[in-house]
């Protein structure tokens, strides 16, 4: 009794079998995390297990939103130096060690979502029983590490290394049922059925679970090298090791150590991750986690209700796979469109979305069910919340604005996607434009995470919480940003892409601009970019953003899309988009030596930051925080940089103007330096 009273985040009991019942229930948290505390605590009650070992050991959470969700990451932040890390690895390390020595049946019971470090305690067990629809996975790479308290050592071991690497590597998660079928665990099983499954797996104490003969021969150090060799060629075709050096760093210390005893390949990786987690990539990663958690925070508003019908107007690109993804979250959907091919279109899209993400019939109908044709509109008197997805048209939108407003209960929230179009234009003939809040997604819908919640100053703060709830029972990240032209994203990046068409009027080959971008670490090059955007998409935003800025637009850009040359939609722009991969419309030349890729780089890079900057300084965003969670998000710039902000700050603000000012006087005044970024010294 004394030991419970002592206990603040775990539960201990043993029944009159002599099981000891382990729950798990953090407290202060709706989350079960492994900190410094509850590890601690985990410590104790190992060595009361120890001192008077119970006959089998059953760890469960007590929480209803799942088992762990691994390590507490903010505490990642807090490492000073590799030693102070290592020495944290290798409790964590130790902790879950003793449960995998202890002298008894242990048993993780795994509902809801068990990841990182949670699942590594679950490897510990002897058994892992997880509920069919459980959530499991090592996401520890997308955080610039690998798993560090004996994941790495276990997994391998228990499923085969190829097996492992392919969830290690890619850090996705898998349902119970396929945990069970890849042998990550024992059995799966409705959640009505896991207590009669803990006791049979307690009273027939199956052998354990052990990669088969062949795949042990992996193990092997001629099979090793060679099988490393392999996922290190597959990796590079996907990454740098420079930008995200950690799945790298996983593949090389199972090379080195995969045949050896577990104590030695624990402290490998342990010295292993402790080098990782306080280099600059897991840094990077680390804060973008905590801008992901801070725009999460935004749509947590339990005052706002959750919308039940969700009415979509405009069934284009946009509006359509708006719907769709409505739907797939399991809303209501009408969608109004006069014309029908467009409404076919999207459900067409819809279902093929659908499949690929639900993958049963059951779950892929009920979905489609859900999205519903309205040519009429007549979905507009239940609707909570409508969004406006037709042309970027100012006197279009306003008159259905008007519509909208006389057709839908007051209550409702009335949204724009506008892309560039400020709010306050738009809502100058409502009755009541404080209703009106932009939702601007980002194309691919079912991709992009980041919506900005536009607030003009019109809009009312009611309506722009109910927006920024809304996002997040969609499942995406709100950020609020000011309605100014662009908002944040699109200013920032329109500079982006008008300087990429300019270097390839100047005669730099488009694979090497997109090249140079790539190798920053831009998940896509900005020409390739414009062209899946559309270049047609792309003129209209540079013009409107033209009107307001200045901004200088190629004359390129309305040759091409005068010409039909529209990009990915029309077979072709900058790149030739008919067969499987695009490929340049003109070939570079095969002396590239005398183009400075540097400076390519350079000029991409430096107005996308100087115009950042502005948006931070005019209020569009409140914060640098705020800005680089737009960008990674929104555009996905280089992740494992933290942010373009954070990226400036680490290179020096100094050195950043005076690479702004070089450009300045060789390419003119659209490099000049805004007066927030301060002078160079």
């Amino acid at each position: 009794m004394a030991a419970k009273k002592r206990l603040r985040h775990w539960r201990l009991q043993r029944d009159e079998a002599g099981t000891a019942w382990l729950d798990f229930d953090q407290a202060e948290s709706g989350v079960n995390t492994l900190n410094e505390e509850t590890l601690s605590e985990l410590d104790g009650i190992l060595t009361d297990l120890e001192v008077a070992p119970p006959k089998a050991l059953v760890i469960r959470s007590a929480k209803k939103s799942g088992f762990i969700f691994g390590a507490d990451v903010r505490q990642f932040a807090e490492f000073q130096d590799e030693g102070q890390a290592l020495a944290a690895i290798r409790r964590g390390q130790g902790i879950l060690d003793r449960i995998a020595q202890l002298p008894v049946c242990t048993v993780a019971v795994i509902q809801g979502q068990c990841l990182g470090g949670g699942l590594e305690l679950a490897l510990a067990c002897r058994y892992r029983l997880v509920e069919n629809e459980a959530r499991l996975g090592l996401p520890e790479v997308k955080l610039g590490i690998y798993p560090g308290f004996g994941g790495s050592v276990r997994l391998p071991r228990l499923i085969g290394a190829p097996k492992a690497f392919d969830l290690m590597l890619t850090g996705r998660t898998i349902d119970g049922r396929r945990a069970a079928r890849l042998g990550v665990a024992d059995y799966a099983l409705p959640e009505r059925q896991l207590e009669n499954g803990i006791r049979g797996l307690l009273r027939e104490s199956p052998p354990t679970r052990r990669a088969g003969f062949w795949l042990r021969t992996l193990e092997l150090a001629p099979m090793r090298f060679l099988l490393a060799a392999f996922l290190k060629r597959q990796l590079e075709k996907r990454i740098s090791a420079a930008h995200y050096p950690a799945p790298f760093a996983l593949i090389g210390s199972w090379r080195r150590v995969g045949g050896a005893n577990i104590p030695r390949q624990l402290e490998t990786e342990a010295e292993s991750v402790a080098r990782l987690i306080t280099g600059p990539s897991s840094r990077g990663l680390v804060r973008c986690f905590m801008l992901r958690e801070r725009l999460r925070t935004l749509s947590k508003l339990p005052d706002c209700p959750k919308p039940t019908h969700i009415h979509v107007v405009g069934a284009g690109v946009m509006g359509g796979d708006i719907a769709a993804w409505c739907a797939l979250k399991g809303f209501r959907v009408s969608l109004q469109d006069p014309r029908p091919e467009a409404v076919a279109g999207a459900l067409k899209r819809a279902h093929r979305l659908y499949r690929r993400r639900l993958k049963r019939t059951h779950k892929v109908t009920a979905a489609m069910d859900r999205l519903i044709p309205d040519a009429q509109g007549h979905g507009l008197a239940r609707a909570d919340v409508v969004i406006e997805a037709i042309v970027e048209d100012l006197e279009a939108k306003r008159g259905l604005f008007r519509d909208l407003e006389a057709r839908c209960k007051a209550e409702t929230l009335l949204t724009t996607n506008t892309s560039s179009i400020p709010l306050e234009q738009i809502a100058e003939t409502m009755a009541n434009p404080a209703r009106l809040v932009g939702v601007h997604f980002f194309n691919p819908v079912a991709k992009m995470p980041l919506v900005e919640i536009v607030a003009g100053r019109q809009s009312g703060k009611h309506w722009l919480d109910r927006a920024c709830a809304f996002a997040g029972d969609l499942d995406r990240l709100p950020l609020p940003v000011k309605s100014a032209p662009g908002f944040l994203v699109n200013r920032a990046l329109m500079p982006y892409l008008l300087e990429a068409v300019t270097l390839v009027d100047e005669g730099v080959p488009v694979e090497v601009v997109d090249r140079a971008a790539t190798d920053f670490g831009m998940p896509m090059g900005p020409v390739l970019l414009a062209d899946t955007v559309g270049l047609d998409i792309c003129l209209s935003v540079a013009r409107i953003l033209a009107e307001s800025l200045g901004n200088e637009v190629p004359d390129t850009l309305q040759t091409m899309v005068e010409q039909g040359r529209l990009g990915k939609k029309s077979g072709g722009g900058f790149y030739d988009h008919g067969g499987k991969r695009p490929k340049p419309m003109t070939p570079a030349p095969e002396d590239l030596s005398g183009i400075d890729v540097d400076a390519a780089r350079d000029r991409l890079t430096h107005r996308l930051f100087n115009e950042i900057a502005a948006c931070i300084a005019e209020g569009v965003v409140a914060d640098e925080e705020l800005a680089d969670a737009g960008m990674v998000f929104g555009t996905g710039f280089a992740p494992f940089t933290g942010g373009p902000c954070q990226f400036m700050a680490a290179r020096g603000q100094d050195r950043i103007v005076a690479r702004l000012k070089e450009l300045e006087a060789k390419h003119g005044r659209r490099f000049a330096p805004v007066d927030a970024l301060g002078p160079a010294d």
